[in-house]
């Protein structure tokens, strides 16, 4: 795993755990007189990982990514620097590590009031979609729970009303998104929409609005309409909903890790957990 900018106390607290589990194998990219202390600090005396040393953010980037093109790394971690100045290096198409048009943020949520882990996407990347762009995030997310074994998972196309209204544009994308699944163009997966968030997840909500879908209260994936959105259903969950979180970009070459900055520790360690799952198996083709 590369950690681009690696000399942030949360990112090496985390990224020293699951090294010392097992789970990953860190190349830590910046400034070694930074990153030395602040890995003495976390890891109880485990000795430095590999650092390819770097003077800037630029050239940490850089490197990175020229590394993870080259196959020589399987899952790519972003440290103390913003997730655009890493996001553009990743999809830059003569150098970058891209495979999808559009790749998404998606976030895993573990919530005390739902039965399983489920996904909202996108929270961080596509600002305001429009449906071609949609169909690529729904694909994206759907890829990622194959990879976790979920052979056909249930997608909720969310809107605010549950039938297609040329007032209410996302309704109308929602509609045509479940009718390529209709048609065939997405498979692998169940795809309802649209849907509200209260029917996707409650099916007692579903049984009183007679409202009959296999994805009805048992959701994998909900597909928010824009990036608005997705961040203010992320952030309720967690901030008052009790839920936890981890995160990974797809539609790269292999999993980006861009947690926030001020994410916690635990919120990083469990990003690195995805992307590690993930990245078993062949890597994705080519960057286009």
């Amino acid at each position: 795993m590369g950690v681009v900018v690696a000399q942030d106390a949360h990112t090496i607290e985390a990224v020293a755990q699951v090294a010392q589990e097992g789970l990953v194998e860190p190349v830590l990219y910046g400034l070694r007189e930074l990153i030395r202390p602040i890995w003495d600090a976390a890891s109880g005396g485990r000795a430095l990982p590999e650092v390819i040393a770097a003077d800037d953010e630029d050239a940490c980037v850089a490197a990175a990514i020229s590394d993870a093109r080259r196959g020589q790394l399987e899952l790519v971690m972003k440290g103390k620097l913003e997730t655009g100045a890493l996001m553009k290096a990743v999809v830059n198409r003569e150098t970058g590590i891209r495979v999808s048009d559009h790749m998404s943020l998606i976030a895993m949520m573990e919530s005390p009031y739902y039965h399983k882990v489920f996904a909202i996407t996108d929270v961080g990347l596509m600002t305001y979609p429009e449906l071609e762009q949609k169909k690529d995030i729904l694909l994206n997310a759907v890829a990622v729970f194959h990879r976790l074994g979920v052979p056909e998972p249930k997608v909720g196309v969310l809107a605010a009303v549950e039938k297609a209204n040329a007032k209410m544009p996302d309704s109308m994308d929602a509609a045509s998104l479940k009718n390529l699944y209709r048609q065939g163009e997405l498979s692998g997966c169940v795809v309802e929409g649209p849907i509200s968030y209260d029917l996707c997840v409650d099916k007692e909500a579903a049984q009183i609005k007679e409202f009959h879908s296999p994805v009805a209260g048992d959701a994998d994936i909900l597909l928010v309409p824009n990036i608005v959105a997705g961040n203010l259903l992320a952030k309720s969950l967690t901030c008052t909903g009790g839920a936890k979180t981890c995160g990974v970009v797809s539609g790269a070459q292999i999993p980006v890790i861009v947690t926030s900055r001020a994410a916690t520790a635990e919120d990083k360690y469990m990003s690195i957990v995805l992307a590690a799952v993930l990245s078993q198996g062949p890597r994705e083709e080519n960057a286009k």
